[in-house]
């Protein structure tokens, strides 16, 4: 069996009997990696170096200001409006509230382009009203959280 192979096995063999164990998944998936990275002599130092690199980007410096103003817009009222807005073009169809739920995380990922601002701002409002309508809180958070992500296909974003 080549290194490789071996290192997967250790890994995803120590992952399970974990989770088999009842240990957290986040604690479950760190030892397992310790293990792994033990077994191929990688220095620990270099692992956490290239983890810091790794998150140390430009780009992911935005996500913060896009949540905080997804927030502001939840709360100034705009997304009440955009609610409206797809509530009258969608609305009256069969499973209303869930395109309302879509057609309005288009509207704001044409706004934000931001899918996490788009959950923030979207699904605090539009996640209890569908439970109120008698959705099922699982299958509420599903749709706002795909349609989030698909509001970043909106041209503008």
């Amino acid at each position: 069996m080549d290194t490789n192979t071996l290192a997967i096995t250790i890994l995803l063999g120590s992952f399970f009997v974990m989770i088999f164990l009842r240990f957290p998944i986040a604690y479950a998936v760190g030892l397992s990696s310790v293990f792994c990275m033990s077994f191929l002599g990688m220095n620990l130092n270099d692992v956490c170096r290239l983890m810091v690199k790794g998150i140390s980007s430009f780009s992911l410096m935005a996500v913060p200001f896009f949540i905080t103003m997804g927030v502001l817009m939840g709360s100034g009222g705009i997304s009440d409006k955009l609610i409206a807005l797809a509530n009258a073009c969608v609305g009256w169809m069969r499973g209303g509230l869930a395109q309302v739920n879509i057609v309005a995380s288009y509207f704001f990922g044409g706004i934000s382009g931001s899918a996490a601002a788009d959950t923030a701002s979207l699904g605090s409002i539009l996640i209890p009203m569908m439970v109120d309508e008698g959705y099922d809180a699982d299958f509420s958070t599903a749709v706002t959280i795909t349609s989030s992500c698909e509001g970043l296909l909106v041209p503008p974003s």
